[in-house]
């Protein structure tokens, strides 16, 4: 995912979690709050803490959860910053399974473009 997109500073990531709405699955926890500099395009954060595992567990579960972000970026709703929270069992599922758990929380919070 491109640099722009992405929530980098632990700041953005903080005033998310404490101000957000979050929206909870098995694998994954959405957190979404509209973006306070108006901006044009949505800003993507993810974690994983250490309940996920050891240090290789939770970059694997990052990086699923990276891509399928980035897989499904283009068909969310602009101008909202959001925090994608790994939970365990995402180490044991493949990719496409965790596209689908986040595009199930984005149906569920409003922020895809198709929802109607």
């Amino acid at each position: 995912m491109q640099r722009n997109f992405r929530l980098t500073r632990s700041t953005d990531f903080k005033r998310v979690r404490r101000n957000g709405k979050s929206y909870a699955h098995p694998l994954l926890v959405l957190i979404a709050i509209e973006s306070e500099n108006n901006l044009s395009t949505t800003r993507v954060g993810v974690a994983a803490g250490k309940s996920v595992g050891n240090a290789v567990k939770r970059n694997r579960a990052k990086r699923l959860v990276r891509a399928a972000a980035q897989d499904l970026h283009p068909q969310i709703k602009s101008g909202y910053d959001l925090v994608l929270i790994a939970r365990a069992p995402i180490i044991q599922v493949k990719m496409p399974v965790v596209r689908i758990a986040l595009q199930a929380l984005l149906l569920r919070a409003s922020l895809h473009k198709n929802n109607v």
